[in-house]
């Protein structure tokens, strides 16, 4: 009777504690964090989400938007992240930036909403830059937006709880190296002198290993690890790393910058691939000259750059991970707003050439800017850059069966198939999302001014 009796206590006190562990995370305030993924079954089914996605956004943010490209009254060449580095403005200067970093603005709920209204399908986020400063809550180090600043939140952890919720997959940006912050890092030379003695061991034991852990245990499913780092930093630790991230999020992404086992390419803007290139990679690119937010760098680039670059990203069987820097309040510079929303829309009615897309069924058209190509089963993409009255191309190997604008496929164009060379008549100009006034000239409209030119041309076609 009395193991009876044991087992009914037993039961109630693991129901009662269930009772106050549910009251603890339901409690006002607190952020309920789903686990991670669990290990895929293959590489392939590792890959799989990375390669449909196609479009992420990268968010470049942290203290340097305080000074946003100015130091003590003087304009700072370089990147606006990289002031510290470029002003050798001191560690114990560069601090004080904390005490003045409150973005009011800042919501985590409308960038996630905003990245899915854009097309992107995941986002990767600046977690620790190379000044230092950490952008989530950390044990670690008190140098973080946490305990440093006024704001007191942890904007990390607030945009997993809305990226869960728009269903777009979250992945953070790490700097290993440099750490300009840390005596032992290497990187600042300014401070601790170039022939400083540093114990690198010592800062990644003591700073980066339990950053990463807090990143990959605190922030739920976490979809990849960008890792920036430098040759003084030991093969060994790279192979450290890696093992954290298969132990504690196997299913998320390593780039190769830690390793050439990791599972995709980072690349940096202008070092996207010629050629069809195979494997997981993704080209990043800013929208002006710019990662960091600069106050005054407005040499935005045109919706129709951005457009190009998606297209010619996937075309050649890469991603496009464009990067926006949201200001010191928050705030998403409306410049790149307008620009992200335009290729949304543009997205909107074109998606099923890029989503889950492969590369160009040619090759021939990727030394020319006038036309790229993507793939699915039984369907030609032909992205028209330049609008030519007739469309040619030859080396099509399976039959033409139909031909017509993705925008309006109840529209079918008149082709001729002659062997493996295909001409399609098109209209004397592209048609537009809706009409003109007649007074406007169409080749002077813009993506930028809500003017969509249909130019995703689609070849369908079956095997001989």
């Amino acid at each position: 009777m009395s193991s009876i009796m044991n087992h009914r206590l037993e039961c109630v006190r693991r129901s009662f504690a269930a009772v106050v562990l549910a009251s603890v995370l339901l409690a006002p305030g607190a952020v309920a964090q789903s686990s991670p993924a669990a290990a895929p079954a293959s590489q392939d089914a590792k890959m799989k989400w990375f390669r449909d996605a196609k479009y992420g956004l990268l968010i470049t943010w942290g203290l340097y938007a305080i000074p946003a490209g100015e130091w003590k009254g003087k304009l700072i060449g370089g990147p606006g992240e990289d002031i510290m580095s470029f002003a050798h403005i001191p560690v114990k200067e560069y601090e004080q930036l904390a005490s003045g970093f409150h973005p009011a603005a800042f919501n985590a709920e409308e960038w996630a909403q905003f990245a899915e209204d854009i097309g992107t399908k995941y986002i990767v986020i600046t977690a620790k830059q190379s000044d230092g400063f950490a952008m989530f809550r950390s044990a670690a180090s008190k140098f973080n937006v946490y305990d440093a600043t006024p704001f007191h939140r942890d904007p990390l952890k607030e945009l997993a709880d809305a990226c869960a919720k728009h269903k777009i997959r979250l992945g953070f940006s790490y700097s290993l190296a440099p750490d300009w912050h840390e005596p032992n890092a290497p990187g600042n030379t300014w401070d601790f002198g170039p022939d400083a003695p540093r114990d690198v061991d010592a800062y990644l034991r003591a700073k980066a290993e339990p950053q990463v852990r807090e990143l990959l245990t605190q922030y739920g499913p976490v979809a990849l690890m960008a890792f920036e780092t430098s040759p003084a930093i030991d093969a060994a630790w790279d192979r450290r790393f890696m093992e954290i991230m298969h132990s504690l999020q196997p299913a998320a992404l390593i780039d190769r910058r830690l390793g050439s086992s990791a599972d995709y390419t980072f690349m940096s803007e202008g070092r996207a691939p010629a050629a069809v290139t195979q494997g997981g990679w993704e080209a990043s690119a800013t929208m002006n000259h710019t990662w960091g937010y600069r106050k005054d760098d407005n040499t935005w680039k045109s919706t129709e750059d951005l457009t190009f670059a998606l297209v010619d990203a996937v075309s050649k069987g890469g991603n496009y991970l464009l990067n926006l820097g949201p200001t010191a309040e928050g705030v998403i510079p409306q410049p790149s707003r307008s620009m992200m929303s335009s290729l949304g829309r543009w997205l909107k009615t074109n998606g099923e050439a890029v989503y889950g897309a492969g590369p160009t069924a040619f090759g021939d058209e990727l030394a020319g800017n006038q036309w790229r190509c993507t793939t699915k089963p039984g369907k030609l993409f032909i992205h028209l850059f330049e609008w030519p009255s007739n469309f040619e191309v030859s080396k099509v190997k399976p039959q033409v069966t139909k031909a017509y604008l993705l925008a309006v496929p109840t529209e079918p164009m008149k082709f001729v198939q002659r062997g493996d060379h295909v001409t399609v008549s098109l209209p004397d100009k592209p048609p537009l999302e809706y009409e003109l006034s007649p007074r406007l000239n169409p080749k002077l409209m813009t993506l930028g001014q809500g003017e969509h030119v249909h130019t995703v041309l689609v070849l369908e076609t079956r095997s001989n």
